[in-house]
């Protein structure tokens, strides 16, 4: 049953990161303003995170710097001291969302089922979304809204790219067919192997592309771009740390093919309807892979975790995680050359 037969007056989002899981919530988000579009949206996000969630319409952003420790607490309760929600969504399972969410004032505190919820969230809710219609996180993130009494549940996106950043975007691209190369997730045991990024870039410069390597200005990244450059005869063209999210965002519209290992261009590239080759070893990538793009998938998960377990995927726990640092290198340049090929041909077609 619903929790509500009627719009509510104000709601508070609170996911904090990652960028992919952040775009996957403003779908949900977008849901709920379809039907409901006179319900105040609050949404408490990560710092980085709030310069993709600054430019979708109608929602009230609200920073939390975990940077800034036991004051980011202080900070958001002193941010909604004059707040208080008919319901706050808790679309975030760990410690720190969940001590956040005590800062809120909601009458309904709306969590994870139990398959999904981890490190204690139940205790800091008092409602829980139905078991979701399938393992993927954004359904998942839908079934907050269904559990609300939201009727289209339909998937998409409405993002605010602004013209200097769509400008900025469209003069990089120049009219050229264009292969982005994100090589950097958030944990390093998920990134493929330079080789096989470099094989890439120079099979997509073969076939007549520009390469861009893109991501934040981090050591790892500046180092790895810079021996996939190298390994390119300093024929693929180095980003790293030139472009906002947002504007990294508009130059991924204007591509015509991404590469990346599970992270959040993988979603970005959804969002904006740009193909997207995902590169997957340790998560379930019908669980954490490109909406949209699952058939664009290369992964070498559903073998490794049958290997490592015995078990197959039905049989195992939701978030089940290949263990093995080096599970990536098994996927093969061939592989995603192939890909490559497929996503490229029908894209002049």
């Amino acid at each position: 049953m619903p929790l509500f037969t009627t719009p509510p007056k104000s709601i508070c989002i609170l996911r904090l990161s990652a960028i992919g899981d952040v775009c996957h919530a403003i779908a949900a988000v977008q849901a709920i303003q379809r039907q409901w579009p006179d319900t105040k949206i609050t949404w408490v996000t990560g710092k980085l995170e709030a310069q993709l969630l600054q430019h979708i319409d109608n929602v009230e952003v609200i920073s939390f710097d975990k940077k800034q420790g036991w004051k980011a607490y202080l900070t958001l309760r002193n941010a909604l001291k004059d707040h208080h929600f008919d319901a706050l969504l808790h679309m975030q399972a760990t410690l720190r969302s969940s001590i956040a969410s005590l800062m809120i004032k909601a009458r309904v505190k709306l969590g994870f089922d139990k398959a999904r919820a981890k490190d204690a969230q139940w205790l800091f809710t008092n409602k829980k979304i139905d078991s979701a219609k399938s393992s993927h996180v954004l359904d998942g993130f839908m079934a907050f809204a269904e559990k609300l009494g939201i009727e289209d549940l339909k998937v998409q996106w409405s993002i605010n790219i602004p013209e200097e950043s769509k400008q900025k975007a469209i003069n990089l691209v120049n009219n050229k067919p264009t292969f982005i190369i994100c090589p950097v997730a958030s944990k390093a045991y998920k990134n493929w192997t330079v080789e096989g990024y470099s094989a890439l870039a120079n099979h997509a410069l073969k076939q007549g592309f520009q390469v861009f390597i893109c991501g934040a200005p981090t050591k790892i990244e500046k180092q790895l771009a810079e021996t996939i450059i190298k390994q390119t005869n300093q024929q693929a063209i180095g980003l790293i740390g030139q472009t906002s999210l947002i504007e990294l965002l508009a130059l991924i519209q204007q591509a015509t093919l991404i590469l990346a290992p599970d992270t959040g261009p993988t979603h970005m590239a959804t969002i904006v309807n740009t193909p997207v080759i995902g590169l997957y070893a340790h998560h379930n990538p019908k669980r954490t892979g490109p909406y949209y793009q699952l058939d664009h998938v290369v992964s070498v998960y559903q073998q490794l975790i049958t290997q490592q377990t015995g078990k197959s995927i039905e049989q195992l726990p939701w978030r089940a995680r290949v263990k093995d640092d080096n599970a990536m290198s098994l996927i093969t340049i061939d592989a995603v050359i192939t890909m490559f090929d497929n996503l490229s041909q029908k894209q002049e077609q």
